[in-house]
């Protein structure tokens, strides 16, 4: 989700890459989760986030849908979030005990919080988020390890090649007109990336190459109409 505003209207007036360090260490957030209630429906998942869950929950897509997600359209692209619940509207996996039960494989959305993205130039740099985050004193730590991703060189060419293929279909379905079309494209999104299941035994990035090459091969299909 694109966020229409000023750089230095939101963080340090900083960039960093993984090696740098940040402000940003909430020392495991010592009992607020102010972050994971009243968000809405802007925790967008990418195919790795639903990979996760289904892998570590045993579940399905499907099951998925019936209260811990839900599908929106994030900027005229139909796309999965985190579903919030209850009155005080948190975030569906937060425990009774305000902490998160799926916290070692949380969505990337959260595990970069209070860092977030800017993308240009077919790349990204990271940014810290001065005003989100309600914790006062955190301190400086890796960006790399506050992420703690694993695999982080796949993952930072996952973020980049997710990214640009969404800009790259955003692009195209402002060109068209056609219901119809549009809505097959939104579909093949879904379907391609996030419904046709993945096997757990072969590395989550080769099949997802697999499917960007395939996604490419798409775009020029219909471009070419």
């Amino acid at each position: 989700m694109e966020r229409n505003v000023s750089l230095n209207e939101i963080s340090d007036g900083k960039l960093y890459s993984r090696n740098d360090l940040v402000k940003a260490d909430c020392h495991d957030c010592k009992g607020c989760f102010a972050c994971c209630r009243g968000m809405g429906n802007s925790i967008i998942l990418d195919p790795l986030d639903i990979y996760q869950l289904l892998m570590n929950l045993n579940k399905t897509f499907e099951e998925l849908m019936i209260e811990k997600i839900e599908l929106n359209m994030v900027d005229g692209i139909i796309l999965p979030n985190l579903k919030m619940s209850g009155l005080d509207e948190r975030c569906s996996f937060l425990n009774n005990e305000g902490r998160c039960s799926i916290h070692a494989f949380r969505p990337g959305f959260c595990r970069l919080f209070p860092l977030g993205r800017v993308y240009e130039d077919r790349d990204f740099k990271y940014f810290l988020q001065v005003n989100e985050c309600k914790y006062e004193n955190k301190t400086k730590i890796k960006v790399q390890k506050w992420i703690n991703t694993p695999d982080i060189k796949k993952n930072e060419q996952f973020v980049r090649d997710w990214h640009y293929l969404l800009k790259d279909f955003q692009n195209i379905l402002k060109s068209i007109q056609d219901d119809n079309q549009r809505k097959e494209i939104c579909m093949y999104i879904l379907k391609n990336f996030y419904l046709y299941p993945y096997d757990r035994n072969t590395d989550f990035y080769l099949q997802l190459k697999e499917r960007l090459s395939a996604a490419k091969d798409f775009t020029a299909e219909v471009e070419s109409k």
